[in-house]
């Protein structure tokens, strides 16, 4: 980074501890107003931050385009059955239709995850030391962070929904508030995440790195290219999973994130539908508690 990069981020990180509230002196009243105050400057440092970095936004309009149009049209015929103009097995949805609500969470999972490399970004920089010597209590901090990463990502997410007439996917106000219910606690689970891998790395190839790692396994392994039922896609045989990657994909939280989203826009659910708000509620505060911990060492 040259020295006009480091002035600007120096500038920027002076003008946002500046914008940190002092400690209270009056009430208990002020005290919530100050943690409000704090609160509200951390979460738009952290939007602002975002939404400033072109390649992320760039990332978050070409990844769905990619995977809608490639992979959803180039494996369209074989999830409908309609091979080489024979008609083998016939669903009520399209593969285009299966793999949107995916990719809205693939969005998002990448976005969320990655939002959370701005912790060593702070930290190198010395605004992270400000901020942890203010009035605020760690976790409040922590909390602005996150939710300006779950905030990004759910914008990324959303940007997704923008190919739903392509997909043949019907977008109502009452499927689009639930959805965005499951966005946002998928977002926050994952930002949660994002915090507890930059806690551990102290670079930032590293964590680009780690991150992916955690990234394709998660999805990969959530019945989100693939249905876990194989009679969806042949007739003439039943292919039987491995047991041991059924159970993979069962005890992995993501499966349930996509799991919501595609009954919510399709109408198409391979869980109860309860497990899907139920088990990222837990994910919600496991991983924002094991953030915390990080948190309160750093």
């Amino acid at each position: 980074m040259d020295a006009r990069s480091r002035g600007e981020v120096a500038a920027s990180n002076a003008t946002a501890a500046a914008s940190l509230p002092e400690a209270p002196t009056v009430s208990g009243r002020s005290t919530v107003a100050s943690w409000l105050d704090g609160l509200g400057a951390i979460w738009l440092r952290e939007l602002k931050r975002a939404l400033r970095d072109r390649g992320q936004f760039i990332g978050g309009v070409s990844r769905p385009i990619l995977w809608v149009i490639i992979l959803g049209v180039g494996l369209n015929p074989y999830f409908r059955g309609e091979v080489y103009g024979e008609v083998r097995f016939v669903v009520p949805y399209t593969y285009l239709q299966y793999i949107f609500p995916a990719v809205i969470a693939l969005n998002i999972m990448y976005t969320s995850v990655q939002s959370a490399v701005s912790v060593i970004w702070d930290r190198e920089f010395g605004f992270l030391r400000e901020v942890l010597v203010s009035p605020l209590p760690r976790w409040l901090v922590l909390l602005g962070k996150v939710l300006g990463g779950t905030t990004v990502a759910m914008i990324h997410g959303a940007l997704v929904l923008a190919l739903a007439r392509f997909a043949n996917v019907v977008i109502t106000p009452t499927r689009l508030v639930q959805g965005l219910g499951v966005m946002f606690l998928l977002a926050f689970s994952l930002t949660c995440v994002g915090v507890v891998i930059a806690n551990r790395l102290r670079s930032f190839e590293g964590f680009g790195v780690f991150s992916n790692a955690v990234i394709l396994p998660l999805y990969f392994t959530s019945a989100s290219i693939f249905p876990l039922d194989p009679a969806l896609t042949r007739a003439q045989t039943r292919v039987v999973y491995p047991e041991w990657l059924v159970t993979v994909v069962e005890w992995n939280p993501i499966t349930y994130a996509v799991d919501a989203l595609r009954g919510i826009f399709i109408g198409f659910n391979q869980f109860d539908p309860r497990y899907g708000p139920v088990v990222l509620a837990v994910a919600v505060v496991v991983f924002f508690a094991l953030a915390l911990r990080d948190f309160r060492q750093a």
